[in-house]
């Protein structure tokens, strides 16, 4: 497995939001950025992670109850769950001996951003 540093998406651009990928081309470096964070989300274990985390009720899900749901061992589940905090799509915070996690909206926003049509724009 690489051992690639993530990129936060939403840290340290002083631009905003990003055009999407209708409007401009890409430079290199958001490239880059961009395909770590799809990298992330290129497995379907942290697809799920990343949506039983988001779908859950009052916005935070204890580690409790996300690895009982997968046939793999607790470590497993914690490499992916870094993985996920590394990419900045999720965070998390220890209460006592176990850890919670929430999604960050502000990288999925982006994401969503990147890859919707403009408005007005023909199928």
């Amino acid at each position: 497995m690489s051992k690639q540093e993530l990129v936060v998406l939403g840290r340290g651009d002083g631009d905003g939001c990003c055009p999407t990928l209708l409007t401009a081309p890409l430079d290199e470096a958001r490239a880059e950025t961009l395909a770590k964070v799809f990298k992330a989300l290129g497995d379907p274990v942290r697809l799920r992670l990343l949506s039983m985390i988001a779908s859950r009720a009052g916005g935070e899900i204890c580690v409790c109850d996300l690895t009982p749901a997968f046939e793999l061992s607790q470590p497993t589940i914690s490499h992916h769950l870094k993985l996920l905090k590394q990419a900045g799509l999720i965070d998390s915070e220890r209460r006592g001996t176990w850890v919670y996690y929430r999604l960050l909206p502000e990288t999925t926003d982006q994401l969503a951003a990147v890859l919707t049509r403009p408005a007005g724009t023909a199928s």
